[in-house]
């Protein structure tokens, strides 16, 4: 039986969302389940992430992500997650799409959207720019994405990755909203297989969100007995 393998974005402004997150996963998920966190600071250590530190990135996971593949060895296939998220279903199904899929090199939720607010989580400039939130939930064919190296990671403008210029659009597979549905952005969807509160969740002061972050709270009572 195959681990399926999470790595998931960790900033030290979000230590208990990244805590209430994994608990979702072990609660939902019914294949075993390895979760990695990516700590940008351990990763310098590793010499596997050599970039100065960017003022501008709105989280410490900001390009680490990218690094999935070669942290995987580049074999077979890992989920990257925001730590912002909330799973509400088996992630064994979300794998199956892309064992489903295998000439695709990376599927997301190809999200088409101009943000509804000019300010985001922790009081930050909320940015707008082409494939905004496609790389919050990237399912990798390790295999396919070589070209992900640390050398490449370390070394091209930000916009590269994010942007998904490093990919033939061919190779990325298309996954429904509901495997990164965007509260405050989205309508709320009791159907949603993964709540991503991408403009702050209820760890933040003023991003309650109604039925949505009440649901995140609960969770977190349920992870942390708090």
């Amino acid at each position: 039986m195959n681990v399926l393998r999470v790595f998931i974005g960790y900033d030290s402004r979000e230590v208990t969302a990244y805590h209430v997150l994994c608990d979702s996963i072990m609660r939902h998920t019914s294949t075993p389940v390895s979760i990695t966190p990516l700590i940008q600071q351990t990763l310098r250590n590793s010499n596997l992430y050599t970039r100065d530190i960017d003022g501008f990135a709105s989280t410490e996971f900001s390009l680490t992500r990218f690094l999935v593949p070669a942290l995987s060895n580049y074999e077979g296939y890992s989920l990257f997650l925001d730590c912002d998220m909330l799973v509400q279903t088996d992630l064994t199904r979300l794998f199956q799409i892309a064992y489903d899929r295998p000439l695709h090199a990376c599927h997301v939720v190809k999200h088409d959207y101009t943000p509804s607010t000019r300010v985001k989580m922790d009081h930050q400039v909320q940015l707008h720019y082409p494939r905004k939130n496609w790389s919050s939930v990237m399912l990798f064919n390790n295999d396919r994405c070589r070209i992900l190296s640390p050398r490449f990671v370390n070394s091209v403008a930000p916009k590269t990755l994010h942007r998904f210029e490093w990919m033939e659009d061919p190779l990325i597979g298309d996954l429904s909203r509901e495997w990164n549905w965007l509260v405050g952005e989205y309508a709320p969807n009791p159907d949603a297989h993964l709540l991503h509160y991408t403009l702050g969740g209820p760890w933040f002061q003023g991003c309650e969100f109604g039925v949505e972050g009440a649901r995140w709270l609960e969770a977190k009572e349920k992870a942390l007995g708090c």
